[in-house]
């Protein structure tokens, strides 16, 4: 997939009136994810996405502590300017996008690395394992 290709999926996820504020998006949450993605996982997840999106991804410098998946919308929104719930519609929107194109053992992996929280945001269910009670 082309750069312009992801944009326009994640216009249509989005229902974004332009590419433009679908590139925006893009950017924005990439950049985000690229704070907390590490190791093989962000590897593999930059070699999926187009070179322009990758670039945005690899950017970053992970953060040491990782945000659960509200944290992480909730940092997205101060990052940003944008209110909680349009931070959390431009990552619905752009990471639909790219779990397609990273595929579901790449997406299991990434996910496994990450606190509680990101599978909803990648458009899966989160399933727990139940605890021992003691």
């Amino acid at each position: 997939m082309t750069f312009d290709q992801m944009l326009e999926r994640v216009r249509y996820e989005g229902a974004y009136p332009t590419r433009e504020r679908a590139e925006e998006a893009v950017h924005q949450v990439l950049a985000a994810l690229g704070r907390q993605v590490t190791g093989d996982e962000r590897v593999g997840l930059a070699q999926c996405l187009p070179f322009e999106a990758a670039l945005t991804l690899t950017a970053q410098i992970p953060d040491t502590e990782h945000l659960t998946g509200w944290g992480f919308v909730k940092d997205l929104a101060a990052r940003t300017g944008a209110t909680p719930a349009t931070a959390r519609w431009d990552t619905g929107a752009v990471l639909a996008v790219v779990t397609r194109l990273a595929g579901p053992d790449l997406l299991a992996r990434i996910l496994t690395q990450l606190p509680d929280g990101y599978a909803l945001l990648f458009g899966r269910a989160e399933l727990r394992q139940p605890q021992p009670a003691t």
